[in-house]
């Protein structure tokens, strides 16, 4: 059989066809499908508990990164047997919540995994997120800004871990108890994104209209929100470099660490080293935070 041919694996009793497995992924990475799946057993233990039981939009590259990409929200057909689904606003989204959906999506030169804020069926936030994209010219200034916000929360006693986007951003994710809504998250986004803005005025801004930052990092706590979706952590991007989406201490932070170094290529041994830091960050009530904004 050539490198080329087609041919199925079995992952927990479930048959998946690989068809292509020599077909480049990523091209400068030199990562082909093959790998590729390797890479994705890999990451399901930290990968999967930030996709299960959620709506799942996955972004597909069939030509491989660098090339045209499109939105997959409703599953294609036919599907797998194993494969769950889940209905919203009339959307029939994938469910990815096991090993066999995440390679049979692989398969399908899935690069990007953004599962949805809520769980499936219910309407509560199942962690909160604060998205820092600065334009271009303030990208030397990204990690600066994370640190001050990481600093803010730290003040209110919010415990928050920021993880890169894979791609030019950072998210600040603070893990939270069960019973907050989306519109109390948002108040407590706009609550710091104004102190932020109030303190460092230089820097941040909570203005929405682009012409209107003047050139400064935009604290976004608007798309934090039912029916939206996000970068999971440690999903991989369709960058040039196979980035993937990792979560960072305060400490790589404050050294101004280059998001390009956490990649397929080097996330297998970051995470043996580390862990998931998320999941090692306890649940934080935002009470305090909520009562005096009440």
């Amino acid at each position: 059989m050539s490198a080329s041919e087609s041919y199925s694996i079995e992952v927990e009793g479930c048959e998946i066809k690989v068809t292509n497995p020599d077909k480049l992924l990523w091209p400068e990475a030199g990562i082909r499908k093959a790998m590729y799946l390797q890479k994705l057993v890999a990451l399901s233990p930290y990968l999967l508990p930030y996709c299960k039981n959620r709506y799942m939009t996955a972004i597909r590259y069939p030509d491989g990164a660098g090339g045209k990409a499109f939105y997959q929200k409703n599953a294609p057909q036919p599907l797998p047997a194993f494969v769950r689904t889940a209905v919203r606003d009339e959307v029939r989204y994938i469910v990815a919540d096991s090993l066999p959906t995440l390679l049979w999506m692989g398969n399908l030169a899935a690069l990007e995994f953004h599962p949805s804020f809520e769980y499936v069926g219910g309407e509560e936030p199942a962690e909160w997120v604060l998205d820092i994209d600065p334009s271009e010219s303030l990208r030397d200034r990204l990690m600066e800004a994370v640190a001050l916000i990481g600093e803010a929360l730290e003040g209110m006693g919010i415990a928050s871990v920021p993880k890169t986007s894979g791609a030019t951003g950072v998210q600040i994710v603070i893990p939270i108890r069960p019973g907050y809504s989306f519109g109390e998250l948002r108040k407590a986004g706009g609550f710091v994104g104004r102190y932020l803005s109030e303190k460092y005025p230089e820097l941040f801004t909570i203005e929405r209209l682009i012409k209107n930052r003047h050139n400064r990092i935009y604290v976004d706590y608007v798309q934090h929100a039912a029916g939206k979706s996000l970068s999971a952590p440690y999903t991989p991007r369709g960058r040039p470099e196979a980035t993937v989406s990792t979560p960072l201490s305060w400490e790589e932070v404050k050294k101004n660490v280059d998001p390009r170094e956490f990649n397929l290529h080097t996330i297998e041994a970051r995470l043996a080293e580390k862990g998931d830091l998320i999941a090692n960050t306890p649940q934080q009530s935002l009470e305090a935070i909520l009562q005096f904004l009440n």
